[in-house]
């Protein structure tokens, strides 16, 4: 099978993703083996690339919001059938008997394992799943529209249930990407008013076009006060400026895998009640739910699509962000 590796990290202009030919894996018990069909690009595949995430062996093929059909079952597999399609995200295990699974937050179980770092993922003609990690998708979304749900969508829900977003709330979006434009779209279903932070001119009028009451950079100071906020740029600078837009009581949740370090906070910036906290991995009931929402809104994923051959180039995009929402992998036959 065809598949992007990598073999080492670099930056992601040196092209780290390698084209390789490898063996189709077979699936272990309680795995499928799924034909890929699509595979979003997500920025913490560039932080694995890069090298700011660190998988524990190399080479790996990254991956991790993937639209795929099922090929095969192993032994003890149920629930699922042979022809149908599925969605995997980034949490692949968790061992469902620790205190944080038994609480219903496996994202936090000490020994998950995720797709694309600790297992092959997307990017790849054929990978395996663990059965149980697996989201049958609604016959609603095609595969271009899914798979940026598995992550973006997935992690920016989570986000906004962090903050407690209540409907009719002022939220604010710092960062414009992938999953805060997935994210603006469940807001305004709830009737809440977005306020959008990014440099991006291209970012602010995408988020204009999808209802933003308003926009600016991330220092500018917005109209009205927040009550929550969620901030999806992996940059630590960007805390202060968040907490300060924030009404007293109000939530930031930082939704990022990976971030600079935070700078030093005046006390007056948390004082009053304010919240901090992040956002980390997602569970399998945010997932469910997530799908079932994305359906009733009906939520719209913006993407660019490119071949399998040309992850590294996606990448690059996403880097310097040329994209206005996801990029896609079409992986195998052509998407329709």
């Amino acid at each position: 099978m065809q598949a992007m590796q990598l073999f080492e990290p670099a930056p992601v202009e040196d092209l780290p993703l390698q084209p390789v030919d490898i063996a189709v894996p077979h699936p272990a018990s309680g795995q499928i083996l799924l034909r890929v069909q699509a595979c979003g690009v997500c920025r913490t595949d560039l932080h694995i690339c890069e090298g700011e995430l660190i998988p524990p062996q190399y080479p790996i093929v990254p991956g991790h919001q993937v639209v795929g059909v099922v090929e095969m079952l192993g032994e003890g597999v149920e629930g699922l059938d042979i022809g149908q399609r599925v969605g995997v995200a980034w949490l692949g295990w968790a061992c469902g008997k620790c205190d944080f699974c038994r609480r219903g937050e496996e994202n936090l179980c000490p020994q998950a394992r995720f797709t694309g770092f600790h297992s092959h993922g997307g990017y790849a003609d054929w990978m395996t799943a663990d059965a149980r990690f697996v989201f049958p998708l609604p016959p609603e979304l095609s595969e271009r529209q899914a798979a940026p749900l598995l992550c973006a969508g997935i992690i920016g829900y989570r986000a906004l249930r962090k903050t407690g977003l209540q409907a009719g709330e002022r939220l604010g979006l710092f960062g414009f990407g992938a999953s805060a434009h997935l994210a603006i779209q469940i807001a305004r279903y709830w009737g809440c008013e977005v306020y959008v932070f990014t440099r991006s001119r291209n970012h602010q009028q995408h988020a204009e076009a999808l209802g933003a009451t308003w926009v600016g950079k991330p220092d500018a100071i917005p109209p009205r006060p927040l009550d929550r906020a969620v901030s999806f740029a992996p940059a630590g600078e960007i805390v202060p400026l968040a907490l300060a837009a924030l009404r007293p009581g109000g939530v930031l949740a930082i939704n990022a895998v990976h971030s600079s370090p935070l700078p030093s906070l005046p006390y007056d910036l948390i004082y009053g009640e304010r919240v901090l906290t992040s956002v980390t991995n997602a569970t399998r009931r945010d997932g469910a739910e997530l799908l079932d929402l994305a359906v009733k809104i009906p939520l719209h994923a913006d993407t660019v699509t490119y071949p399998l051959e040309e992850a590294n180039e996606a990448l690059l995009d996403l880097k310097y962000s040329r994209l206005n929402g996801e990029a896609v992998l079409e992986v195998g036959s052509l998407l329709p």
